[in-house]
C-alpha cells in the first residue's frame, strides 16, 4: 500500500507470507466518531474492492488477508513440524525469548500504543493494556519461570528432575476487546516450547499481525527458532476454531471470549483428547470493610469504569459494610462524575464507545424493576459528555442494591454486563462477625471467579479474607484491582471463568505437562523397588 501510515499484512505460515481468500481494512476509531458514515462505506467498498482509490483516504489505518480453509491447516501444520525441534531448544534459551521480546516491545511502544487507539482502545487504557506484559515478562518472573520448569534434587546416588514439558501444538484464539495484549501471552507459550498459531480477529486484527510479524517473528529469528514457531492467521471465529477441534495436530486451545461459546469448546477438546485453557468472563467481586481507607477504596471501585466496563478483570459488584455505605457511595458518584468520554488518543480518557447499548438499558430497567436504585448514570452521552439518545458513550453508572439474600437474582450483580454498570450492594445490619460470615459465603457463591478484592485496616478481617476465599484466580486486599504485579498470576480463576480446569493461568505453566525423572549410575532394580 502506497501510504506510508497504512499496513498489510497477509498471513504468516511456516515464516513466509501467504495471499488469503480477501482483505480486511482497518479505519481509526476517531474516524467512526467523527464520521461514521464515511467510516462504514470506506470497509464495504475496499473490501469489495482492495485496488479502489479509497485505500488513499486518510481513515484507512491497513488492512489484513483473510486465510481460507487450507492456510488454516497450513499453519497448524507449520507448527507441529517446528514443535519438536523448539522444544528440543535449551530451556535458558528459550527463557531468552521473554527477554528479548519485552526490549522489542518497550522500543516499539509508541507503535503499539498508536495501533491500538486506531482500534479504539483509549491511549491510557491501551498502555495499561501493555503494562501487563512487563509484568509478565519481568526479570523477576523469568526467574520464577526457569524454577517452575526445572527444579533438581539429590537422592542418595540418584539425580531426581521435576520438569515441565511442552504440550505442542498450542492454538491462540484472543478476544475482540482487547486482542493484541491477550494473543501476547502466547509468548509465554513459546518460551515453554511450543509452537503456536493465533488468530487475529477479523474485525480487528491489524495490532495483533504486528505483535506477531514486527515483534515476536524476529525475536525468534534471532533465536534461530524453526520456520513455523510462530504463525499468525486473520479469520472468522467459528470457521478457525472447529478446523482446529478437527485438527490432529492440535494440543491446546486457549480460548478467550463469552463463557457458553467457551463451555462448549471445552467439552470437545476433552472429547478429541485436546487441552482446554479458557479466558471467559468475569464477574469480580469488591468489598469494603467499615474500617477502610474509604477514598482509595472508591477510586478501586471506579476502576469498574476502565474501557466503558468492556474488560473482564474490572470490579463487576461491590458489597459495602452497612456502617460506611452511605458515605463510600457518595465518593464513588463523585469520581464517576469525573470520568468523561473524548477521543481515544487523548491522554487520561477511560470511556469507550458502546456500540451495542440496547442491553445495558435493559439490563438497567429490570434492576430497578427489582427492587434497584440509580445513584448516578443510566444514560447514552456525546463525545462532549452532553446526554444524547444518539450518544455513543454511556455514563459510568451505579445501582444501589439493598441486602445480599437476594441481590444475585439480579443479573447486574449474577453476571458480568461489560457495560459501565456497576451494583453496590448493601447488607443488612448485623454483628460483624455474623456480616463477614455472610460476605465471604457471597463471594465464594459467585459462579465466576476470576479477581476478588478487599478492602480493610483490620488484619483479623483481611486473613478471613485471604484463607476463607477460594473464589478466582487472584485476590487483592487494599490494592488496585486492576494493577499488574509480579509472581501473582494476570489471568485465570474458577468456575464460570476458565471451566472445570480453571485456576491461575500462567500460560507457561498451563501448556506443559509435568514429568518427573530419576537417573542413577546403575542400581539393582530389586533393591530399588522391594528394598533389603
Amino acid at each position: 500500500m502506497s501510504d506510508a501510515r497504512q499496513r498489510s499484512y497477509r498471513s504468516y505460515i511456516g515464516d513466509k507470507d501467504v495471499d488469503g481468500v480477501g482483505w480486511v481494512y482497518t479505519v481509526s476509531s476517531r474516524s467512526m466518531l467523527e464520521d461514521v458514515f464515511t467510516s462504514v462505506s470506506l470497509k464495504r467498498s475496499l473490501e469489495r474492492d482492495p485496488d479502489s482509490d479509497a485505500v488513499h483516504h486518510p481513515y484507512v489505518v491497513g488492512r489484513c488477508a483473510v486465510a481460507g480453509q487450507a492456510d488454516i491447516d497450513a499453519a497448524v501444520e507449520a507448527a507441529a513440524s517446528a514443535a519438536p525441534a523448539w522444544a528440543a531448544t535449551p530451556l535458558p534459551r528459550r527463557l531468552d525469548l521473554g527477554r528479548r521480546f519485552r526490549e522489542r516491545l518497550l522500543a516499539h511502544w509508541d507503535e503499539f500504543v498508536d495501533l491500538l487507539v486506531a482500534e479504539a482502545h483509549p491511549r491510557t487504557v491501551a498502555k495499561w493494556e501493555l503494562s501487563c506484559l512487563l509484568q509478565v515478562l519481568s526479570e523477576e518472573n523469568l526467574a520464577w519461570y526457569e524454577q517452575q520448569m526445572h527444579a533438581e534434587f539429590r537422592h542418595g546416588e540418584r539425580r531426581l528432575i521435576v520438569r515441565q514439558l511442552p504440550d505442542g501444538v498450542v492454538c491462540v484464539n484472543p478476544p475482540q476487546n482487547a486482542p493484541a495484549p491477550s494473543a501476547a501471552l502466547a509468548v509465554l507459550s513459546l518460551m515453554a516450547g511450543n509452537a503456536v498459531v493465533i488468530r487475529a480477529p477479523r474485525s480487528v486484527p491489524l495490532s495483533t499481525m504486528f505483535l506477531v510479524r514486527d515483534l515476536v517473528a524476529p525475536v525468534l529469528r534471532e533465536l534461530d527458532a524453526p520456520p513455523g514457531t510462530v504463525n499468525v492467521i486473520c479469520g472468522k471465529p467459528v470457521e478457525v476454531i472447529d478446523r482446529w477441534l478437527a485438527h490432529p495436530l492440535v494440543d491446546d486451545i486457549f480460548y478467550f471470549g463469552g463463557t457458553e461459546e467457551g463451555l462448549r469448546i471445552q467439552r470437545e477438546c476433552v472429547e478429541r483428547g485436546k487441552k482446554p485453557i479458557l479466558e471467559l468472563a468475569g464477574n469480580d467481586g469488591l468489598v469494603v470493610w467499615h474500617d477502610a481507607d474509604l477514598a482509595l477504596a472508591a477510586e478501586a471501585i471506579t476502576e469498574s469504569f476502565v474501557g466503558s466496563g468492556q474488560i473482564c478483570m474490572v470490579p463487576n459488584y461491590v458489597v459495602a459494610h452497612p456502617a460506611i455505605a452511605d458515605e463510600l457511595l457518595a465518593l464513588v458518584v463523585e469520581r464517576a462524575a469525573q470520568i468523561r468520554p473524548g477521543y481515544p488518543q487523548d491522554e487520561g480518557v477511560l470511556l469507550a464507545p458502546v456500540r451495542r447499548s440496547e442491553k445495558f438499558f435493559e439490563l438497567l430497567t429490570r434492576a430497578v424493576d427489582q427492587g434497584a436504585t440509580i445513584a448516578c448514570g443510566g444514560r447514552r452521552v456525546e463525545l462532549d459528555g452532553t446526554p444524547s439518545e444518539a450518544g455513543v458513550f454511556l455514563e459510568p453508572t451505579v445501582v444501589r442494591v439493598e441486602g445480599l439474600a437476594g441481590a444475585r437474582e439480579l443479573d447486574v450483580v449474577r453476571h458480568e454486563t461489560f457495560f459501565p454498570l456497576l451494583p453496590f450492594v448493601v447488607p443488612p445490619a448485623a454483628p460483624d462477625d455474623e456480616l463477614l460470615d455472610l460476605v465471604l459465603a457471597f463471594v465464594n457463591t459467585n459462579e465466576y471467579g476470576l479477581r476478588n478484592s478487599l478492602w480493610s485496616g483490620s488484619e483479623q478481617v483481611i486473613d478471613e479474607f485471604v484463607r476463607r476465599v477460594h473464589n478466582g484466580g487472584l485476590l487483592k486486599v487494599n490494592d488496585s484491582h486492576i494493577g499488574f504485579l509480579p509472581y501473582v498470576p494476570t489471568h485465570g480463576g474458577t468456575g464460570l471463568t476458565s471451566g472445570a480446569f480453571g485456576e491461575a493461568n500462567y500460560p507457561i505453566l498451563k501448556t506443559t505437562h509435568v514429568q518427573g525423572v530419576s537417573i542413577t549410575p546403575g542400581i539393582s532394580p530389586r533393591r530399588a523397588a522391594f528394598g533389603h
